[in-house]
């Protein structure tokens, strides 16, 4: 079978001597109140374990609560009960070891692209000096093919190019743990395309964990080791996993061209579409 079946984290019993999985979402609930006195439940009972150096998607209609999932595991909000543990380590507030890259690109667009890049730098490797925190700035521009843009500003920059400054500038901090949420889209098709290309290259080489937002089957398809399938909110949660076998590295090609392609393709549309598909009034 493809799809998982899920469990809470914290229910199943482990031997004194067997470590904890890199990430845990352990029965994570995020609530609000409402002005007349109730209370709404974005995400209600979510269980998700995330291996060292896995790729996994993210996606669901909107509304589904995947960017508030991303936000507590990045320490921008805060649970109301269950929690995020990364090596076995709660996550209270934000860190260096989980970077997030956001669909607006938030570049400060006084500086250039190596000033976007090295002001992280600056403020987390306080212990290095100034030529080796220039060094890896020129490192990490380079690692996205933007070396020649260093001295330009955000404004003389395509949306592309934009994106490969703050993938660099997360990457730079070398966390451990990538956060994008739904980082391509605002590009144009072709661009996406080649930012993705990009991408798998790039987390080829690091093999950071990935946790990534996607409104796009295919986009989650092509990158992805599993994608995670939210039901709608309000009160939203896992509803299905599934685990995609590709060989890496990858092709485009090689994946389209793949039966069980068009297989976890259909999965995911009648999980999408007509399960979970939103209602029209």
């Amino acid at each position: 079978m493809i799809m998982q079946t899920l469990e809470s984290a914290s229910s199943v019993s482990k031997p004194l001597e067997t470590v904890e999985p890199f990430l845990v979402v352990d029965n994570l609930v995020k609530s609000y109140p409402t002005k007349g006195g109730g209370v709404y439940t974005v995400l209600d009972g979510v269980n998700l374990i995330v291996q060292e150096g896995e790729f996994v998607c993210l996606i669901g209609h909107s509304g589904c609560g995947k960017s508030t999932l991303l936000d507590m595991v990045s320490g921008f909000r805060t649970p109301t009960s269950g929690e995020v543990r990364l090596q076995s380590k709660p996550i209270t507030k934000p860190g260096p070891d989980r970077m997030v890259v956001f669909q607006n690109y938030s570049l400060l667009p006084w500086m250039t692209a190596f000033e976007n890049i090295y002001l992280g730098i600056q403020s987390v490797f306080t212990d290095k000096s100034k030529s080796e925190k220039e060094a890896i700035a020129h490192d990490h521009l380079a690692l996205v093919g933007l070396t020649d843009a260093a001295h330009q500003k955000p404004k003389a920059l395509s949306g592309g190019m934009k994106q490969r400054v703050c993938i660099a500038r997360a990457l730079a901090l070398r966390p451990q743990v990538l956060i994008l949420d739904e980082p391509f889209g605002a590009l144009d098709p072709i661009t996406r395309e080649e930012l993705q290309e990009e991408l798998l290259k790039i987390w080829a080489e690091h093999r950071v964990t990935v946790l990534m937002i996607t409104h796009d089957i295919d986009e989650a398809l092509f990158l992805a080791d599993r994608v995670v399938m939210m039901t709608n909110g309000p009160a939203a949660k896992i509803g299905e996993i599934l685990d995609v076998p590709f060989l890496r590295p990858r092709t485009r090609t090689q994946v389209m061209e793949d039966p069980m392609y068009y297989e976890l393709r259909n999965q995911a549309m009648d999980f999408l579409y007509h399960r979970y598909a939103h209602d029209v009034e």
